[in-house]
C-alpha cells in the first residue's frame, strides 16, 4: 500500500514521465526560484527532489512586480529521441517557453520562446517526427522544439463539458487514437478531469462515454480539488495518473493550509477509454517498489550549496546569503526592510505536514531576523529577533499588528514553530460551547511561537490558508533578514504525529 500524497506541500500541475524504468516528475513554481522543481522515483511513490529545472536568472527572470501566484504556471515535461523537454509558461514576463536537456539533473537550455497563446503548454511527438503543442482554451499547434517557430496552427480543439477554465490538456498517441487529457471546473472544489479522442492531432475530438473521468466536487472525500492530471504507462504495462489534489482542514468551507499538492490514482482501460476510480488516501502499490532512505529532519548547512528544496519569491540575489562567509552557518542579508512588499531576503522551504515542528538556531548580531510562516506579502506570521527582543508580528490583509514580545539576551537564540491540528484555537474565547460534528475548533490548524522554549503566542491557522488569501500557492516557512546580516546554525523541520 502508499499513502497520497505522494508529494506532500505545495506541489501543483505534476506531469510525469517515464525513460526505462525511471521516472520524473515536475510541478509549478509560480513566484518562488528556483523554478520548476523536478523529482525522480522508480515506483511512482517514493520521489526525491534532484533539483530545480530553472536554477539560473537567464531561465527565470521574475521582477519585483510579479505578484503572488504569479510567475511559472503548469509545465509539462516529456522525453524525446534521448533528450529531456520541458515546457511551462512565465505568465508575467515572455509566456510559452521550453528548455532541453540532455539530462535531468541538468543543466537545461535557455528558453527557446514560443509565440502561442494559453497557458499549461503540453509536447507531443508523431509517428514522422512532427511536434504538437496544446496550450489551455484548448487548442493545438505544430511547432519546432528546437527553434520555437509555430508551423501550423494554432487549432481550436475540444474544450471539455462546459466547465470553467479549460485547461491543463496533453495529447497522447495510443493505438491509432490520440487522447486528449483535460481539466475543467476550476481548480478548486469543482475540478475535474475530461477526456477526448481523434485520429489527428488536429481533431475532431469525440469526448468519451463519460464524463468527468475523476472529480471528488460534491463528496465529502478527505482529498478534494481533484484535477491537472497526467498519465504514464509503468514499465510493467499497467497505467497510472498524477494529478493535484487539496485536503482542506477545519469547519466549513474548510481550509487548505498547504497548498495543492501531488497525487496517485490506478488507471485501467475499458474499450478505449481510461477509467479512473476516486483517489484514496491509501491505494494497492505499483508493482515496483524502491523506498527511499529517509531525510534527514536538520539542515547544518554544512555543505557548498543549498538544498533544491530551498526556495526564495522572486529573486535571491548572490549577494543575499553564504555558505561561506561563516562556515557550517546560512548567513543572509537583508535586501529589503519588510516582508510585506516583494525585495526581501527569504529563504524556505514547504510545508509538507498537517501537524509540525520547526525550529532554527538563530544569531542575530546586530541585525533583526527570524522564521516565517508566509502565503504572501499580505498574508505571513513571523516570529523576528532584533534589538534585544523577540517578537510576534501577524500581517493579515490590511493589518499588521505585534502580538507578542519579550526581553531575549544577546547572543544565539533558538526559534520554534509549532503548527497543530489538535487543541486548536476556539472561534473566540468568550465561545467555549462544543462544536458541531466533532469539529476541534474552526481549523485548520494553530501555530505556536516559542523562543529559547518560552511560548510568545498562538495563532489561528485560517488567516493562512487559500481560503483566505487566495492563490495557487501554500504556505512556506522559512528564514529572513530585514535589517543588517543574521546567522542560522541549522534548521530543523520535522512532521509530528499526534496520534501517539
Amino acid at each position: 500500500m502508499y499513502d497520497n500524497p505522494v508529494v506532500a506541500g505545495f506541489h501543483p500541475d505534476p506531469s510525469v514521465c517515464r525513460v526505462g524504468e525511471d521516472y520524473y516528475l515536475v510541478c509549478s513554481s509560480f513566484e518562488y526560484v528556483p523554478g520548476v522543481p523536478i523529482f525522480h522515483s522508480r515506483d511512482l511513490v517514493h520521489w526525491r527532489q534532484i533539483g530545480n529545472v530553472l536554477d539560473r536568472p537567464s531561465q527565470l527572470d521574475l521582477p519585483a512586480d510579479v505578484p503572488a501566484s504569479g510567475g511559472i504556471f503548469a509545465p509539462t515535461i516529456r522525453h524525446h529521441d534521448g533528450r529531456f523537454y520541458l515546457i511551462t509558461t512565465n505568465v508575467r514576463a515572455g509566456g510559452n517557453f521550453l528548455v532541453a536537456a540532455e539530462r535531468p539533473e541538468g543543466p537545461w537550455s535557455d528558453p527557446i520562446w514560443i509565440d502561442l497563446p494559453g497557458v499549461d503548454p503540453d509536447l507531443a511527438w508523431d509517428e514522422d517526427g512532427s511536434c504538437w503543442c496544446t496550450t489551455s482554451g484548448n487548442q493545438v499547434a505544430r511547432i519546432d522544439p528546437d527553434g520555437g517557430k509555430v508551423l501550423e496552427g494554432p487549432y481550436p480543439i475540444w474544450s471539455g463539458t462546459g466547465g470553467k477554465y479549460p485547461e491543463a490538456p496533453h495529447l497522447y498517441q495510443l493505438d491509432g487514437w490520440w487522447y486528449l487529457l483535460m481539466s475543467e471546473g476550476g481548480t478548486e472544489r469543482g475540478h475535474a478531469v475530461s477526456i477526448a479522442r481523434a485520429r489527428s492531432p488536429r481533431g475532431p475530438f469525440e469526448p468519451g462515454p463519460v464524463n468527468p473521468i475523476l472529480t471528488h466536487r460534491g463528496t465529502n472525500r478527505p482529498i478534494q480539488s481533484t484535477g491537472h492530471a497526467d498519465l504514464v504507462q509503468a514499465a510493467d504495462g499497467t497505467w497510472w495518473m498524477v494529478l493535484l489534489g487539496a485536503r482542506p482542514r477545519g469547519y466549513t468551507p474548510e481550509y487548505q493550509a498547504l497548498g495543492r499538492e501531488t497525487f496517485l490514482t490506478p488507471v485501467r482501460w475499458e474499450d478505449g477509454w481510461p477509467v479512473v476510480g476516486p483517489v484514496e488516501e491509501r491505494h494497492p502499490a505499483p508493482a515496483a517498489w524502491h523506498p527511499l532512505p529517509e531525510e534527514p529532519y536538520r539542515d547544518d548547512f554544512d555543505a557548498g550549496a543549498l538544498a533544491p528544496y530551498w526556495i526564495s519569491p522572486r529573486s535571491r540575489p548572490d549577494g543575499s546569503w553564504s555558505l561561506g562567509a561563516r562556515p557550517g552557518w546560512l548567513t543572509l542579508h537583508a535586501t529589503g526592510p519588510t516582508l510585506d512588499r516583494p525585495g526581501h531576503t527569504f529563504v524556505g522551504r514547504r510545508q509538507q505536514h498537517h501537524d509540525c515542528r520547526v525550529a532554527a538556531r538563530l544569531d542575530p548580531g546586530s541585525g533583526t531576523a527570524g522564521l516565517s510562516v508566509r502565503l504572501d506579502e499580505a498574508h505571513h506570521y513571523d516570529l523576528e529577533v532584533g534589538e534585544g527582543r523577540a517578537r510576534v508580528i501577524a500581517r493579515i490583509g490590511p493589518v499588521r499588528q505585534c502580538v507578542a514580545e519579550r526581553p531575549v539576551p544577546p547572543g544565539p537564540i533558538t526559534l520554534t514553530l509549532d503548527i497543530r491540528t489538535r487543541d486548536i484555537l476556539p472561534p473566540s474565547a468568550i465561545e467555549p460551547v462544543a462544536e458541531p460534528m466533532g469539529v476541534d475548533g474552526r481549523g485548520p490548524d494553530t501555530i505556536a511561537f516559542s523562543a529559547d522554549g518560552a511560548l510568545l503566542a498562538s495563532l489561528d491557522g485560517r488567516y493562512l490558508s487559500t481560503e483566505v488569501a487566495t492563490g495557487f500557492t501554500g504556505r512556506v516557512i522559512g528564514m529572513y533578514v530585514t535589517e543588517g546580516s543574521a546567522g542560522f546554525d541549522w534548521f530543523d523541520y520535522q512532521p509530528v504525529n499526534r496520534d501517539i
